[in-house]
Parts: structure tokens; sequence; C-alpha cells
């Protein structure tokens, strides 16, 4: 037998609260984007893009930049198409659905990569390399990865995500010395810090906790319950020790 979907109105609402997917504030997004449009680029491709927030923003600074966002979740497209049309943004960004890995879409003046390495590779070495590829010459990449601010517990560990590893991630020197190693230099270094950490988790899953403690006895509250009990489990284990790095990398010259 099959089931129907439940009406979309039923379903828990998702990440309406979010302007970024990801750990970043407004005055930090201003900057990047403001570094980034000093470049002037022409064309810009954002890895993993979801509703691609800063790729449209990019574009908004730099009137005659053309971009591409490449996710695979169509949901997430679609907010970022909405909001294109919202802005008047249309002719010059581009939502498409497809992976990443090995992509032929570049290279491209400015590349954004923002919590989303995971598109391009399964460790930092290979998604380098194909960021450097992804790049023109003198162009700049935006990279936004995670780190270990202090090696992480095995206790610890086993509160995370499934079959975290103290070698998912480098400490910040590490990384920075990988990019280096994969053909760029660092021109800006940052790191999102608690506020920004705490506004991103607390946004994450603001709406379908509202949406649970309205829906106790809903026929999906107890997945509900437990995804949002899972991961807040996780994120107030990682607190204060997984941090987000967010590289701005100048390709050296070949």
């Amino acid at each position: 037998m099959t089931v129907a979907p439940a009406p979309q109105d039923e379903l828990p609402p998702r990440l309406t609260r979010l302007t970024f997917h990801g750990p970043l504030s407004e005055a930090r997004a201003t900057g990047m984007v403001r570094r980034l449009a000093a470049t002037r680029p022409a064309t810009v491709l954002d890895i993993g893009c979801g509703w691609g927030e800063l790729l449209l923003r990019l574009l908004d600074a730099v009137p005659a930049a053309q971009g591409v966002g490449v996710d695979l979740r169509e949901e997430d497209l679609r907010r970022g198409r909405r909001n294109a049309r919202t802005r008047g943004l249309t002719d010059r960004a581009r939502f498409v659905r497809e992976s990443a890995a090995g992509t032929r879409r570049g290279p491209a003046d400015v590349v954004l990569c923002l919590g989303a390495s995971q598109a391009l590779g399964d460790d930092p070495e290979t998604v380098l390399r194909e960021l450097r590829r992804l790049v023109t010459d003198g162009g700049r990449v935006l990279l936004g990865e995670g780190f270990w601010q202090r090696t992480p517990t095995e206790a610890e560990l086993a509160r995370m995500w499934p079959d975290a590893s103290v070698t998912d991630h480098r400490d910040l020197a590490g990384l920075v010395d990988l990019a280096v190693a994969a053909g760029f230099r660092p021109e800006w270094t940052e790191t999102a810090n608690l506020d920004e950490w705490e506004e991103f988790e607390s946004a994450y899953q603001a709406d379908t906790e509202t949406w649970l403690a309205a829906n106790p006895t809903h026929p999906m509250a107890p997945e509900t319950r437990s995804r949002l009990d899972t991961h807040r489990t996780a994120w107030l284990t990682y607190r204060n020790l997984l941090g987000l790095a967010y590289l701005t990398l100048v390709p050296t010259a070949p």
C-alpha cells in the first residue's frame, strides 16, 4: 500500500530562520563580499550553494558578474531562485541541481565553498586540489572548513555525528598549511565566533522545535523529536570544540 505524503502545511518547517546555511554573521558576510567584490570577478561558482545567499550578495555588489550555484537539494535551489527573482538577478544567477564531483563549470574568478567541501572530495587535500582547478589564476577561493580548536576526547566524539573521529579535521594551522601545499596563499584567515555558532545552531532547529512543541502527538513527532535531540546533543558537545575557518585563498601563479 502506498502512503500519501503529508500535506506541506503539516510538515515541520525547514531552516526559515537562517539567512546563511552556516555560522556567519551579517558583519562578517559584508566584509567577505566587500573583499571579493574588490577583485572585480566576471564569474562566480558556488559549490554546495544551498540557497546561495552569499552568491547573490556578491552578484549584487558586482553588476557585471555572472554566477552559478550547484547543489543536490532542490528545495534549497528553489529558495535561491526565488531570492534571485526578488533581487532582480535572474539574468545573472543560475541555480543548478547537480553533483559538484568532477564539475566542469570552472574555472571561475571566485569560487565559494562554504561548509560544503564534502561535495568535492572525502579529504581536504582532494578538496583543495579541486578548488585550485576550479579557480582562475589571479582569482579567489572562499573556503569555509571545519577544524578542531582542541583535540576531542573519545567520550566527546561519541556524542557527535555517527563515526566521528579525531581525524575528521585538522587544527587551524594544519588546515592552512594544506591550502598552501595545494597551491594557494592565504589572503585572509578568520574563524566563526561563539555568537555566530550559537545563532546558527539555534536558528537551524528553532522552527522545528516550535512546531514540535505545538504538535507533540503528530505522527511525525517521534522521528522529529529524535532527530532534534540527537543534533542538539551533538552541537552542545562540539560547541567550543569544532571551529569553522573562513579562508580567502589566492592561487599561486603557475
